[in-house]
């Protein structure tokens, strides 16, 4: 109940682009290889005839947005970025699929019903053994996309270790008496972790001096959170943060990574709910993202607070767009 409340299959009409040649594969664009499906369809079964599927899922909310202060316009994000994709051309052979099942909405839903909605979505994406791709939406989907790859993986191990890779200007370990926001999802998932026995393991890459409390600088080191300051990434010492990486993600079993938008400068994505002047350079973050992807343990992505309210010719939907282009043509070997 609480899934067909928030759940809406996507509308053809999004995925709509150039057309350069309709039988010649090489000169395809997404929009002519995307099949959607219908995550509610009893009938749906694991996806065979692939080497490697990848599934898009929009959330499309941002009441944590809302709720942490911040300024609204991420709900719209997945349709801006969605756009985007469509006319990306296919640099895959056909063995690869691409499919969209929709979105997670939060029309007439709480937040935490669709965190809860989003968290089963994620596993039905799974069970159709296909790579979850989300586009966002509030940095809140962070909560629900985690706890659904918890659903997943816990079936096979009852203590999985999922390490969490959060490009993001903010921490978001902020305290939450009133209820979670956009700003305190790694914190929640720190006290599930707790509660119920399992490691917590966070890197968060791209944490701007100027936007976090020293208050929140002790309560990552408290946790254990490691951290790379967005001031320390730089050409100049890529190799020691590459180093960095490997040592975390060799720590943990599965990688989840999420990319909040607004780590990015804003000469670059100015689309964000909290724009940040000095945020890191695409490119960089881009090497440091394919990296990542390379080593075999990332199980799903998601790319949050994309608004197109405050986005400047889609330069921020574009850049998302560039992201997902580069995450599924590393994991297929063509990066």
């Amino acid at each position: 109940m609480i899934f067909n409340k928030c759940y809406q299959p996507v509308d053809k009409e999004i995925w709509q682009g150039r057309i350069d040649d309709t039988d010649d594969f090489t000169a395809f664009r997404w929009h002519q290889w995307i099949e959607l499906i219908d995550l509610t369809d009893e009938n749906l079964n694991p996806i065979v005839d692939k080497k490697q599927g990848f599934c898009f899922l929009g959330f499309r909310g941002d009441q944590g947005v809302k709720r942490n202060g911040g300024r609204p316009g991420a709900a719209k994000g997945p349709i801006s970025i969605r756009r985007e994709l469509a006319n990306l051309p296919v640099r895959f052979d056909r063995e690869t699929k691409l499919f969209d099942a929709g979105n997670i909405s939060s029309s007439d839903a709480s937040m935490e019903i669709q965190q809860e909605a989003l968290a089963l979505a994620i596993k039905k994406i799974i069970d159709l053994d296909l790579f979850p791709l989300l586009l966002g939406g509030g940095h809140e989907i962070a909560l629900g996309h985690y706890n659904g790859l918890l659903k997943s993986k816990i079936n096979n191990d009852q203590k999985p270790k999922i390490g969490i890779i959060n490009f993001d200007a903010h921490f978001d370990l902020r305290p939450y008496p009133d209820g979670g926001n956009s700003g305190t999802m790694f914190r929640q998932i720190a006290d599930q972790c707790q509660s119920s026995g399992i490691d917590y393991s966070y890197l968060a890459v791209g944490i701007q001096k100027c936007g976090n409390t020293v208050s929140l600088f002790k309560t990552a080191d408290e946790l254990g959170v490691d951290y790379i300051l967005a001031e320390d990434i730089t050409e100049f010492n890529i190799l020691d943060i590459l180093n960095k990486l490997d040592s975390y993600i060799n720590q943990n079993d599965y990688i989840y990574l999420t990319i909040c938008s607004d780590v990015f400068s804003s000469a670059f994505a100015p689309g964000v709910s909290s724009i940040q002047p000095l945020g890191i350079e695409p490119e960089i973050a881009l090497n440091l993202i394919k990296h990542i992807m390379k080593s075999n343990k990332v199980i799903s992505c998601d790319i949050a607070e994309v608004s197109p309210r405050f986005d400047l010719d889609n330069s921020t939907a574009k850049l998302a767009a560039i992201i997902i282009f580069a995450i599924i043509n590393t994991l297929v070997g063509r990066e």
